[in-house]
């Protein structure tokens, strides 16, 4: 994860919310985002506890 770029983290969340992936990978992502704080910059809000 850390070779991915803040925009391209972002790109691959909001596509994988669109195509529905699963669940545990979308939560991956979205832990990602969360450690990077790039919550602010997602179109989508971003659940993670």
């Amino acid at each position: 994860m850390k070779q991915l770029s803040d925009e391209l983290l972002i790109e691959a969340y909001e596509k994988a919310l669109r195509l529905q992936l699963n669940d545990d990978f979308i939560l991956v992502l979205e832990q990602e985002i969360k450690n990077r704080s790039l919550q602010e910059k997602c179109m989508k809000p971003v659940i993670t506890m």
